[in-house]
């Protein structure tokens, strides 16, 4: 039986005028074309749209989604979701991760039921400042209690000091370090998939193609699960930007 499933991040607004329409058939194209098992996608916007982008986005993967709307107004709501092919196993949660008086921020922790077996998966968009994406990711990481747990999402983290990455690596220490933003010449990992030590990233990438459709590139990763821990490739570190030679075969930004 396969024990792999695929996941994919992508912050899909493009605040930069990159898509100052929303161009959400494109978006929609480029997450079919990569037919991911769990989507986690942020600043998800239908305030003055005339199509749903969270029930159009949740059809481009499967029929089991989850929403966090952290901002809802009369001609609709901003926010963040997560889509899975495989339905939940319970319903999922939504997390207040909010810090003080700045922007709400959410946590959706899902329990997927994959064919091999239960799957955590942590989904969210952390805050612009450091205290407050601090106190955050300490509060995502009080979240991860159990093995098979992937966290992604945007995590706006790119200093040492006081890092997303320090604190999530005590649970979660194996992680993609790809360049996804910004989306036209990406410099910053502001984007993660993270995993429990007992998974390991096969391969992971970006899709160059679709920096026009937002300012962050989507990430993708292939994750595969087992019961023990099968390597520590990967433990610590970040995949994807330096691999080692046995991991050229995998790890690569998608430009085709």
């Amino acid at each position: 039986m396969m024990n792999t499933l695929r996941f994919m991040t992508w912050n899909v607004h493009g605040p930069l005028h990159l898509n100052p329409t929303f161009d959400l058939d494109a978006v929609c194209a480029v997450i079919e074309k990569w037919s991911p098992d769990v989507v986690a996608l942020q600043e998800v916007d239908s305030r003055g749209q005339r199509t749903d982008p969270f029930k159009r986005l949740a059809e481009a993967v499967g029929e089991h989604r989850a929403e966090a709307r952290s901002i809802v107004t009369r001609d609709g709501a901003y926010g963040q979701m997560l889509v899975s092919r495989w339905p939940f196993v319970e319903l999922p949660k939504i997390v207040d991760v909010s810090y003080q008086e700045r922007e709400q921020r959410r946590a959706i922790v899902a329990k997927i039921g994959a064919p091999f077996g239960e799957v955590k998966v942590v989904a969210t968009h952390l805050g612009l400042s450091l205290h407050e994406r601090h106190a955050q990711a300490r509060a995502v990481a009080d979240l991860i209690d159990s093995p098979r747990t992937v966290v992604m999402g945007d995590f706006n983290d790119w200093l040492w000091v006081k890092s997303v990455r320090r604190v999530l690596a005590r649970h979660c220490p194996v992680r993609t370090g790809h360049r996804t933003f910004p989306s036209v010449c990406p410099i910053l990992r502001l984007d993660r998939i993270y995993a429990t030590p007992d998974c390991g990233i096969v391969r992971s990438w970006t899709d160059s193609k679709a920096r026009g459709y937002s300012d962050h590139l989507p990430l993708l990763s292939e994750v595969k699960f087992c019961p023990v821990s099968i390597s520590d490739r990967g433990v610590g570190r970040d995949v994807g930007e330096h691999p080692s030679p046995k991991e050229l075969v995998f790890d690569r930004t998608e430009d085709s």
